[in-house]
C-alpha cells in the first residue's frame, strides 16, 4: 500500500478546508435568503429576483440549455425568437418560485389563501375528512411549497420526499422551512427506507402525500409518453397507491396573473387536480403502475403546453436526453 507524502496529505487539508468553507458560505446564502427577503417590500423582492433572472439568461450555461431542449420539444411550433422569449419567461417564473419560497415562512394563512385558487379539489376533500390518506402525483411546475401550504390549511398535513441538500446544515434549515408550512418531510437518502415510511403514513391514514415524480432520481421508474415525447417517470406514487389503496390525483400546478389586490408579486398560483386515477388495465402490478403513470403525464402535459413557462424543468426528463449523454446521479 503506497503511503500518503506529505504533499498529499496537505493537499487533503486544503481541500477539507475549502469545502468546509464552501459549504459554510452556502449555508449563510440560505440563511440570508430566508431570513433577509422575507423584510423586504414585496416589489423590491421581487424585482431583485426578475432581475437574477435575467442575468441568468445572459449569461447561459448547461441548466438554462437544458430548459431550451425541453421547451423545444415541449413547443415545436415556436420560432427561435418565440423560443428565447419563453425561456426568458420561463427563468423568470422559475425566480419567483425561490423569491416566494424564501418569504413563504413570514406569510400568513390568509395571503397563502389569497394567492391560490384550486380546481378539482372535492374529490380529495371526500377522503381527507373521513380520515383516508391521498397520494398527489406533481411535476415540476409552479410553485409547489405554496400549494403545499395551501394544501396543509385546507385539505390536511402534508408528507413528501425531498433529496438530501448539501450542505447538511441547508438541508436541516430547508426541512425547517416546509415544516413550518405543514410538511412533513422524508429524506430521500441517508436516513431509512423512504418508500416503508411513505407505506406507514399512507396507512395510518388522514394525510395528503405529495411526490414529485416527473423525473426519476432512481433509474426504476417507467417510461411515458410526455408532450409527444418519450420520458422517464418516477412510478412510486403509481405503485404506493396500488399497494395501500390510498386514491391517486395528479396535480398541475401553474402561474397566472393575479387581479388587483390578490395574490403575491402580481401573480397567483393556481392548482388543478385530476380526477381519482385508477389503472385502466388489468394484470401484474407493474403494467398498472406504468398505465397510472402515463395517466399523470397526460394530466401535467396538457398545463405545460398551455402554461410552458410554469414548467420548471431545467434536467434532463426525456429518454433521446438520457440515452445520448446519461446523467450523473440525482440532476
Amino acid at each position: 500500500m503506497t503511503r500518503p507524502t506529505v504533499e498529499s496529505a496537505s493537499a487533503g487539508r486544503r481541500h477539507s478546508m475549502a469545502k468546509r468553507l464552501t459549504d459554510r458560505a452556502t449555508a449563510t446564502g440560505f440563511k440570508l435568503g430566508w431570513r433577509v427577503l422575507r423584510g423586504l417590500p414585496e416589489p423590491l423582492a421581487y424585482g431583485l429576483f426578475d432581475r437574477i433572472a435575467e442575468v441568468s439568461v445572459r449569461r447561459g450555461g448547461k441548466r438554462l440549455d437544458r430548459l431550451r431542449s425541453n421547451y423545444r420539444r415541449a413547443r415545436p411550433e415556436l420560432d427561435d425568437a418565440a423560443l428565447e422569449a419563453l425561456v426568458r419567461a420561463g427563468m423568470r417564473s422559475y425566480m419567483r418560485y425561490y423569491c416566494e419560497a424564501f418569504r413563504l415562512p413570514s406569510l400568513t394563512r390568509d395571503q397563502i389563501e389569497g394567492a391560490v385558487v384550486c380546481h378539482g379539489d372535492d374529490a380529495i376533500r371526500r377522503f381527507t375528512e373521513k380520515g383516508e390518506t391521498v397520494v398527489v402525483f406533481v411535476g415540476h411546475l409552479g410553485n409547489f411549497d405554496l400549494a403545499a401550504a395551501w394544501a396543509a390549511g385546507q385539505l390536511g398535513p402534508v408528507t413528501t420526499v425531498a433529496e438530501r441538500l448539501e450542505p447538511e446544515e441547508v438541508f436541516e434549515e430547508f426541512v425547517a422551512f416546509r415544516n413550518a408550512i405543514g410538511m412533513d418531510i422524508i429524506p430521500l437518502t441517508g436516513g431509512g427506507d423512504p418508500f416503508a415510511a411513505l407505506v406507514e403514513t399512507a396507512r395510518a391514514g388522514g394525510r395528503v402525500i405529495a411526490l414529485a415524480s416527473d423525473r426519476d432520481l432512481t433509474s426504476n421508474g417507467v417510461e411515458v409518453d410526455l408532450v409527444g415525447h418519450r420520458a422517464r417517470m418516477a412510478k412510486g406514487p403509481a405503485v404506493l397507491s396500488l399497494l395501500t389503496g390510498a386514491p391517486l390525483f395528479c396535480a398541475s400546478i401553474h402561474y397566472e396573473p393575479a387581479p388587483r389586490g390578490t395574490g403575491l408579486g402580481g401573480y397567483r398560483t393556481v392548482i388543478q387536480f385530476s380526477h381519482r386515477l385508477e389503472p385502466r388495465v388489468t394484470g401484474p402490478t407493474a403494467a398498472k403502475a406504468q398505465d397510472l403513470v402515463q395517466q399523470c403525464a397526460d394530466h401535467l402535459s396538457a398545463t405545460i403546453r398551455e402554461h410552458t413557462s410554469s414548467w420548471h424543468m431545467l434536467q434532463r426528463v426525456f429518454v433521446d436526453d438520457l440515452e445520448a449523454s446519461p446523467p450523473r446521479g440525482a440532476r
